[in-house]
């Protein structure tokens, strides 16, 4: 988002909150969990390391994208939030080797964008931290 997205940003402890109930219902396989917590015009932009050769880069809308999740909702297992470049994110490092991040913006409480990125070098660049409870 641009413009006075940046002035609404959620605090981290926002973040957590609504990155945990994201992971929650991706977990559960709840789809109008995870409907509930994106904005309805969410963008979802997939890094080309993250998706397969014929699939969308960008997918919009809220319910469009939950069907997706829900599709790879058996990865969410062994997913785990922390910080990434100071923000709440989703981590998927399986045998401690970073696989995956999932990187949110959130705004007036919703999911609003998601950024999927698995390709190596930009992984590499990533600031990551462990979340304290």
């Amino acid at each position: 988002m641009q413009g006075g997205a940046t002035a609404a940003k959620a605090g981290l402890t926002q973040q957590r909150q609504i990155v945990d109930a994201f992971l929650t219902a991706l977990r559960g396989r709840d789809f109008e969990g995870l409907v509930a917590l994106l904005d309805p015009d969410v963008v979802v932009r997939v890094d080309e390391a993250a998706a397969r050769p014929e699939a969308l880069r960008e997918i919009r809308g809220a319910r469009n994208w939950a069907k997706g999740a829900i599709a790879f909702s058996h990865l969410a297992r062994s997913v785990q939030p922390m910080l990434v470049d100071g923000d709440v994110a989703l981590v998927w490092a399986p045998r401690g080797r970073l696989l995956r991040v999932r990187r949110f913006t959130i705004t007036r409480g919703k999911i609003v964008e998601v950024d999927v990125i698995a390709d190596p070098a930009r992984l590499s660049d990533l600031d990551l931290a462990v979340l304290n409870d």
